[in-house]
């Protein structure tokens, strides 16, 4: 009973004095700093979702040994506050492959967290961040010049990845490969007279036709009048040319053209066109195989008086070079045509009968040289007729 004694004071005297040890040790700062590490710390099961970290400082830690590859966060960390955390530190080596932030974070403010530090070596290719609010964050001072981004889509596409026609081996079918409406060649009549002048007693006729594309045609166009008492005479200006566009709104043509009135034929050139306010222009130019040079100046309008029914003035001079008195032609101006037409279009606009009125009058020397002849220097008519297109 003793000896029994005499080791319980023994004992309790060993355990004060490694109690006041361990006491001692926690005191001092320094021991506390070097024996303190996080490496095998298990953050797996600690619950997050209540903590401040607005006061926290990590400025001075060195966490590029930690590892979170086991940390669940797919808690509710919407009341987080990280907008005082400073992580400018070290964190090139942490690792991020297996956290699990899956949780809602939709309220988590980061517009105050310092991500400068050097975080190139970071691994979050395990990160699940869907639910994340990352708005607020601000990223301006993140250097993105080192980002290899050259297995991202984009970049010239290979020589084989289509056929040169973009059919990818797909055949046409039936109807052929496609084609631009713009290079296909088509054809039009357009017929701007046809119609019967009673004071005169003839046929007066215009038309012109076409075949070829947008930008490349033949055109073969004829003007005339044929009379219908006892001579029936016929007198017509043909010409066959070649016809392109010179800008937007006016058109160039040149070929040849034959002359039944004075039975010669002739090099033509000429402009139609559009010019301003949507006046319907035309000038033509003939040069015969005498050195006579013929010049057409054409001009009309189209007055719509609602969707249907247009008023159309028209106006055509006529000039020549030198003098030619066997054809009752002398130099200078010789002939003006005037007619006003009411025209009513019909069959999707593609018919038009008209009633008009129509005046004709020798200008300069050709007046003195059909008076000398006994014929009308003026002449006025009624017309009727029909214009149309197809």
């Amino acid at each position: 009973m003793k000896i029994h004694k005499v080791g319980l004071r023994f004992a309790g005297v060993s355990s004060l004095v490694l109690l006041a040890s361990s006491f001692a040790n926690a005191a001092d700062p320094s021991t506390v700093k070097k024996d303190m590490t996080m490496s095998d710390m298990d953050h797996s099961s600690m619950d997050m979702s209540n903590m401040d970290h607005g006061s926290m400082d990590m400025s001075g830690m060195d966490m590029s040994g930690m590892d979170h590859s086991s940390m669940d966060m797919s808690g509710n960390m919407s009341d987080m506050d990280h907008s005082g955390m400073d992580m400018s530190g070290d964190m090139s080596d942490m690792d991020h492959s297996g956290m699990d932030m899956s949780g809602d974070m939709s309220d988590m403010d980061h517009s105050g967290m310092d991500m400068s530090g050097d975080m190139s070596d970071m691994d979050h290719s395990g990160m699940d961040m869907s639910g994340m609010d990352h708005s607020k964050m601000d990223m301006s001072g993140m250097d993105h010049g080192s980002m290899d981004m050259s297995g991202t889509q984009g970049g010239k596409a290979p020589a084989d990845a289509r056929s040169p026609d973009y059919s990818n081996g797909v055949p046409y079918g039936r109807f052929g490969k496609p084609v631009m409406m713009d290079s296909l060649p088509l054809w039009g009549v357009s017929v701007e007279t046809l119609g019967y002048q009673f004071e005169n007693d003839q046929i007066d006729f215009e038309f012109d036709t076409w075949y070829g594309t947008d930008s490349n045609r033949v055109t073969l166009r004829s003007e005339g009048s044929a009379q219908t008492n006892d001579d029936k005479e016929i007198d017509s200006l043909t010409s066959l040319a070649y016809w392109k566009p010179l800008g937007i709104f006016w058109n160039g043509e040149a070929g040849i053209a034959y002359n039944t009135e004075n039975d010669k034929s002739a090099i033509m050139a000429g402009i139609v066109g559009t010019a301003p306010y949507f006046v319907e222009t035309d000038a033509r130019a003939y040069l015969y195989t005498d050195g006579q040079v013929q010049l057409d100046l054409g001009t009309a309008y189209e007055w719509r008086l609602d969707q249907r029914w247009v008023v159309r003035p028209e106006v055509q001079l006529t000039a020549f070079s030198k003098d030619d008195t066997d054809n009752g032609i002398t130099k200078g101006f010789n002939e003006l045509e005037t007619e006003v037409r009411l025209a009513y279009e019909t069959l999707s606009r593609q018919l038009s009968p008209y009633v008009g009125f129509s005046y004709a009058s020798a200008l300069g020397d050709a007046r003195d040289l059909r008076r000398q002849e006994n014929v009308a220097v003026d002449s006025n008519s009624l017309t009727a007729g029909v214009m149309f297109w197809f």
